[in-house]
């Protein structure tokens, strides 16, 4: 349908008030709002993100695409919920106790809406206790942890052993600068991935396996 291609690409080049007004009147042209969501913004949002990923768009173009497509999820929230439209998966974020950077965080979270995951983020300086007491909460399929400083990693193993000592049915991911493939090992996590893209596209097959 052309409106949710003009939607698609207005949203790509982080033309909020465009994509607020083509929701807008796909809404009135009587298009469900799941296909506006689906085909419209999230497939927008996906084309971003595999984008980043190669390195052909930075992150300001990222922060403006997902200002558009928070605008236009904002317009067709409550018609999502009339429509009985579910996430697709609900995963727990946020930076490590000790740590407060967040602008990794604050794009993998852009990252996975825009997959349709339900994202509750916890902000930053996060205890173990937390991140599984979130998770418990809002019956999450996985804790995606992060930490920028090395003397912050540790305390994702303790996120780890506190989900298993809990013995809970939720994946811990963990990214993050210093954060590797072997360190994810060493530490019993479930899941590491290099960047916010990839991250996204990985969770979303956890809830979609």
């Amino acid at each position: 349908m052309a409106i949710l291609n003009e939607i698609c690409d207005y949203l790509q080049k982080g033309r909020m008030p465009k994509v607020k007004e083509l929701v807008n009147q796909a809404l009135s042209d009587g298009i469900d709002a799941k296909d506006i969501l689906e085909q419209g913004l999230l497939s927008g949002m996906s084309i971003v993100g595999e984008k980043f990923k190669n390195n052909e768009v930075f992150v300001p173009e990222v922060l403006v695409a997902a200002r558009a497509m928070n605008a236009g999820v904002a317009i067709l929230r409550p018609y999502l919920v009339k429509e009985g439209v579910e996430s697709k998966g609900t995963v727990v974020i946020g930076t490590v106790k000790g740590d407060l950077h967040d602008i990794g965080k604050n794009l993998v979270k852009m990252m996975m809406e825009g997959r349709g995951l339900k994202v509750v983020d916890l902000g930053t300086d996060v205890s173990p206790e937390a991140f599984v007491a979130a998770a418990k909460e809002n019956n999450a399929g996985i804790i995606c942890c992060s930490a920028l400083l090395t003397t912050t990693m540790g305390e994702m193993k303790n996120v780890v052993d506190l989900v298993k000592a809990e013995n809970l049915p939720i994946k811990v991911m963990i990214g993050g600068a210093p954060v590797t493939e072997s360190f994810r090992n060493s530490i019993g996590a479930d899941i590491y991935t290099p960047d916010a893209a990839t991250a996204a596209e990985v969770a979303l097959q956890q809830f979609v396996a």
